[in-house]
């Protein structure tokens, strides 16, 4: 059985999370104090001051430059960073399904809650019916894709319908 995951990838994960988050806080520490302070040395000033305008002018540039920093960052890099942590979380506490299967081909990868996946589909007999369906199976964008070839039959486990280790069965039916 090969495994798509090890052991320290949630971990590695997190400590990505920590790091952006980490950044994230710095940044907006450092626009508050820069923020605070020009308000602070804005109401020091006399009526009419000629040095004013400029304090809110600069005050202004900053709230723009933080909400031009927040929207990419927040909504790219850290989203991304996060679900995958979801993903990787759900993989230790879920339950897992075991199936064996045969390869029908590969699809566009597309995305599976915030994470990028290649999608696998397999054929399945439908128990009620006497037809062959296809499942798709999502394995991990961040990986490599395991070495299928159409026909091989491949014993996986997956958990919500995401591939944590497979094997390939070349010489035995289902």
């Amino acid at each position: 059985m090969t495994y798509l995951y090890r052991d320290s990838d949630l971990y590695d994960a997190v400590m990505q999370r920590r790091k952006y988050l980490t950044v994230f806080l710095t940044v907006t520490a450092v626009i508050l104090a820069g923020m605070l302070t020009f308000i602070v040395l804005y109401s020091q000033l006399p009526y009419r001051d000629p040095n004013g305008p400029w304090m809110i002018a600069v005050t202004c540039i900053l709230a723009a430059l933080y909400i031009i920093f927040c929207f990419p960052f927040m909504g790219i890099c850290y989203k991304r960073v996060n679900s995958y942590c979801k993903m990787l979380g759900f993989i230790s506490a879920g339950l897992k399904e075991n199936n064996c299967a045969p390869f029908a081909g590969v699809e566009d990868w597309t995305v599976h809650d915030g994470v990028d996946v290649n999608v696998a589909t397999f054929e399945v007999k439908n128990i009620k019916r006497k037809e062959t369906m296809l499942r798709q199976i999502y394995v991990d964008g961040e990986k490599d894709f395991p070495p299928f070839e159409e026909g091989d039959v491949v014993r996986f486990v997956s958990q919500g319908n995401l591939m944590i280790a497979y094997e390939i069965l070349n010489d035995q039916k289902e």
